[in-house]
């Protein structure tokens, strides 16, 4: 059996993506974390479209901001949100709409409103637990998914893809 080994610049990467999207959601606090958020590291969602060792990267960020902050619920299932979004990101890496990664962004909107929504609803609300309280809350972490993700991170999928330096950075095997 044939195995891969990643580099140690690429460990070093993957280290930083993670170190990053923990510290944004930590600086970012107010608005990264609740039933209405925008989180904006969730822009980094979109780096697998770059290469497949950015899936443990955002992952592990995820985990570490979730763990840091929130609790059980949202290390289980937040987790497994960014998790999933960023493996079906990987799998549309090179499919655009108008030379934009915009089908590579829908992934983490609908895991987040479908995992998350109800999470947040079920764990963290005072309110009944109710299929419009998980639609409404479904709705609210959608919209942020929307401005970080289909907004923050294909802008910065494209300032990757057409600098230089940056693809350099992101692409170097």
């Amino acid at each position: 059996m044939k195995t891969k080994t990643l580099s140690v610049s690429t460990m070093a990467r993957c280290a930083m993506v993670a170190a990053l999207y923990t510290v944004l959601c930590m600086v970012l606090a107010p608005v990264s974390f609740g039933a209405v958020q925008i989180r904006l590291a969730e822009a980094l969602c979109l780096l697998p479209v770059f290469g497949g060792e950015y899936i443990l990267a955002v992952t592990l960020g995820c985990f570490l901001s979730n763990l840091l902050v929130t609790g059980f619920p949202d290390i289980l299932f937040g987790t497994l949100a960014t998790l999933l979004a960023c493996l079906c990101t990987y799998a549309l890496r090179n499919v655009r709409w108008k030379k934009l990664a915009i089908p590579a962004s829908i992934p983490p909107v609908v895991f987040n409103a479908l995992i998350v929504g109800p999470e947040i609803a079920y764990y963290f609300s005072d309110a009944p637990f109710t299929l419009a309280a998980c639609v409404i809350n479904g709705i609210t972490v959608g919209l942020g998914e929307i401005v970080s993700c289909m907004i923050l991170g294909v802008a910065l999928v494209r300032l990757i893809e057409s600098n230089p330096a940056l693809r350099g950075v992101f692409l170097h095997k």
